[in-house]
């Protein structure tokens, strides 16, 4: 004999019915069945509303009531053949006289009592487990229907307790009696020992199908509903999530009881007694194992078994030194909201006695807030307890596992997960027995939160990495382009998921949370709606996915301007602009505070020298303990692009041209042949070797004529580079006299700094730098005669793309 129990989902329809009676039909053929259903999927939720609308004197609930019949009469014109079909509408329709009768009075007295929102709220369970019965007839099954209310008795004034002694008794008599290959049951209803009608609580058909188990002794409890099982997360809200083979049953009473609605949290009570096991299956994957429900499971290796979580949930303050050591105050404020029925999913108390903090269902809050004021009205007029408080829109977060408590350090990794994401805890509780910890947090961050841990938790090789991307010109485009080339490298060999979430220009800028396609990036980006730099950062703020990146390959200052909120929202910033890092002081001190205070990365190593690892090596040698005496570099690829193929005979308006055109100078390339570019560069070098610097305190020795510099746009700048040419080839001359090349040098050394164009002699490191290569040499404690040299290509979108890609795979490794 068994016992299985199919949910309202697997019941919503005509279609999913089928289903249903292909199953029974399939396992009758093994043994005898007892059979639960619930309500078709969502009636419950509209036998309540139509009993409020009608208590309320709204005359909506006729349309209620309207759509709730119409919805079973369309199940048995599609079930039942037309011969058979005219008794049970009549049978249906007569309930359905019933059920408005019983609405009519609730609207004529304008009062809905506990007994009436019983027996309304119970037709559900009734009217599904009729058609059921008489479709499955029609299938050919041998099948009788037993109304649950005759054997399954409640003790007065409880919401789900049961009176066993009684209850077993009936099923055992009628069990005995029963001589059909299947009985089908209503869920949920039931009746107390007094003969009134009552319920056994949302999700009561569970309990309905484990009261028979139990009393039946069966060898298996079937739960049948829409999903494969109980799985390692919420799957709607983590994707990644995956069925459970095989939990125990406190595992499973933990994680039902913080939301996993899989299974109602009194279920497991009958059966855990009988060690009856229970199997989870899915109705429309019939052939999916599922998840066995036992009292041990020996071979699981995994610390945790799975992640929960409640929503909607308010937390009760309760504080002052009135209730230091007071013996008694827990037990009148438990006491307190006992007597009104409000059950406290959570409680934490700060070992000084001086606070009390309770998590309850939000709709409770209110009520709980006047309860508790009431309570200790004479303890808060003396100010011996402050008022009480409430802060809603929370919701509480729960690691399940039995094997929790054999491992060391899970609650760290649990707190520094959520807070390397931004995720707030307002509270936390952990029992004895270590097999649950919980969190309170804010509704807004359940998605993130659950997304974090199981990553953390069941996901440990691969991390995803969400990705805000600002700039799509010539850097940005070789980056998008470089995340989608190496896209399968990543997660094979560093076991690294990039998604881009979020795509700007200065245009337009898309989102899509899923990720969006780097192959037609360009045509979508078309598509999207108006760029806004602060739109931008509050949508990736709504967001609120984990392991946020923003990065910017611009070299906008408004775009730099704002790098301080994202910072502050816990989301990394990685950027080739070096605005941000060459502004005030102040303003790169507060970026680095911020990025420390909310353990934000804020990677810039593309600022100086594009992909070579110079910002990184200057870390490097200061965090060892070295000191810094003299940097001295050539730190525009740009500029030493420009000198080292301007020789005589050539043309310097022609060179500047094809360093613009083959991407090796900015945009306007003003901004780089002033000077101006590479004063930035050392003075970041200079601010990360320690030094309090400002842009204007570096002596910036110009080579362009007055005219160009004085120059307001790109083609007026070009125009005074042909009308200067003399000027030029006059530079170029002198350096040739004197056998020296021109590099435009930058250089940091007794806490002063400077850059400029010097003649680079052939027994100079810097006289065979060739192309658009930078080198630094930094002269330090430990490299005091030799320096320690870093050289290599120091322009061009792809190297600044792939140093900017490096810098999001070292977020992505810490």
């Amino acid at each position: 004999m068994n016992v299985l129990k199919f949910g309202g989902s697997s019941v919503a329809n005509a279609a999913t019915i089928e289903k249903v009676i292909a199953i029974i039909k399939e396992q009758a053929k093994r043994e005898s069945l007892f059979v639960v259903v619930s309500a078709l999927g969502g009636v419950t939720d509209l036998l309540l509303l139509a009993g409020k609308q009608a208590s309320s004197n709204n005359e909506e609930y006729k349309d209620t009531l309207a759509e709730i019949e119409r919805r079973h009469f369309d199940i048995i014109k599609t079930l039942i053949p037309v011969a058979s079909r005219s008794a049970i509408m009549s049978k249906v329709k007569a309930e359905f006289n019933t059920l408005e009768s019983l609405c009519e009075g609730a609207f004529l007295l304008s009062e809905l009592s506990e007994k009436t929102a019983a027996v309304i709220s119970s037709f559900g369970e009734l009217l599904s487990s009729y058609i059921i019965t008489e479709a499955a007839k029609v299938k050919g099954l041998d099948i009788a229907l037993k109304d649950a209310r005759e054997i399954i008795v409640k003790t007065p004034d409880s919401k789900v307790a049961v009176d066993y002694t009684e209850t077993n008794k009936r099923i055992t008599a009628f069990a005995s009696q029963f001589k059909n290959d299947i009985c089908l049951l209503p869920g949920f209803v039931a009746k107390t020992s007094d003969g009134e009608p009552a319920t056994l609580g949302r999700g009561g058909s569970d309990f309905t199908a484990a009261i028979l188990a139990a009393a039946l002794n069966t060898k298996e409890l079937q739960i049948w509903t829409d999903v494969s099982g109980m799985f390692t997360a919420n799957p709607k809200l983590v994707k990644q999530a995956k069925p459970v083979d095989h939990i125990s049953y406190h595992e499973a009473m933990e994680l039902s009881h913080f939301g996993a609605k899989v299974i109602y949290p009194p279920t497991i009570h009958p059966v855990l007694e009988k060690n009856i096991p229970i199997l989870i299956k899915n109705t429309f994957e019939p052939k999916d194992k599922g998840t066995l429900i036992t009292r041990n499971v020996e071979t699981r290796k995994k610390s945790v078994t799975g992640i929960s979580h409640i929503d909607h949930i308010s937390i009760l303050s309760i504080e002052g030194s009135g209730m230091v050591g007071i013996p008694g105050f827990s037990k009148r404020l438990f006491e307190a909201l006992f007597f009104e029925n409000i059950n406290v999913i959570l409680i934490t108390q700060a070992s000084s006695e001086h606070s009390i903090c309770l998590a309850i269902e939000t709709h409770y809050a209110e009520r709980a807030k006047h309860v508790l004021s009431t309570t200790f009205e004479f303890e808060i007029s003396k100010n011996k307890l402050e008022p009480i408080k409430i802060e809603n829109n929370n919701a509480i977060v729960a690691l399940v596992g039995d094997n929790m408590y054999q491992h060391q350090g899970l609650s760290g990794k649990m707190f520094s997960t959520l807070g390397k994401n931004n995720v707030n805890i307002r509270a936390i509780a952990q029992g004895a027995s270590e097999k649950n910890i919980s969190v309170v947090i804010e509704d807004k961050d359940i998605k993130k939160a659950l997304n974090t841990l199981h990553e953390r938790f069941f996901e440990v090789k691969t991390k995803q990495l969400n990705l805000f991307v600002t700039g799509v010109g010539n850097v940005g485009s070789k980056l998008l382009e470089q995340l989608d080339q190496q896209n399968e490298y990543l997660k094979n060999k560093l076991r690294l998921k990039i998604r881009v979430v979020g795509l700007s220009n200065s245009k337009k800028m898309i989102f899509k949370e899923t990720g969006i396609a780097l192959n037609q990036w360009s045509e979508l980006l078309k598509q999207g709606k108006k760029a806004n730099a602060q739109e931008f950062f509050e949508t990736a703020k709504k967001m609120n996915l984990r392991n946020s990146i923003f990065v910017d390959n611009t070299a906008n200052p408004d775009i730099a301007k704002i790098y301080r909120y994202y910072l502050s929202e816990s989301m990394a910033v990685v950027t080739c602009n070096k605005i941000a890092c060459a502004d005030e002081y102040s303003n790169y001190e507060e970026l680095q505070d911020l990025s420390r205070k909310f353990d934000a990365s804020f990677l810039y190593e593309t600022n100086v020298g594009a992909g070579l690892p110079i910002i990184n090596t200057l870390s490097n040698l200061i965090a060892s303990g070295d000191t810094i005496h003299k940097i001295q570099a050539v730190l525009s690829g740009s500029l030493n692009f420009v000198f080292n193929n301007y020789k005589q005979g050539t043309n310097f308006y022609d060179i500047v041209k094809q360093a613009q055109e083959e991407g090796y100078t900015e945009p306007d390339p003003k901004i780089d042949l002033s000077g101006i570019d590479v004063a930035r560069k050392i003075l970041i070098l200079a601010r990360e070797s320690g030094r309090v610097m400002e842009l204007e305190n570096i002596e910036n020795d110009a080579f362009l004529p007055q005219e160009s510099l004085d120059t307001d746009n790109v083609d007026d700048f070009f125009d005074s580079l042909k009308a200067n040419e003399s000027h030029f080839n006059e530079l170029l001359t002198k350096a040739d006299e004197q056998n020296c090349r021109l590099k435009y040098v930058a250089q940091y050394e007794n806490e002063m700094a400077k850059v400029g164009l010097q003649h680079i002699s052939p027994d100079h490191p810097f006289y065979n730098l060739e192309g658009s290569d930078n080198i630094v040499l930094f002269y330090t404690d430990r490299y005091a005669e030799q320096p320690l040299i870093v050289k290599g290509a120091g322009a061009g979108a792809e190297v600044t793309a792939s140093g900017i890609f490096a810098d999001i795979i070292r977020i992505g490794k810490k």
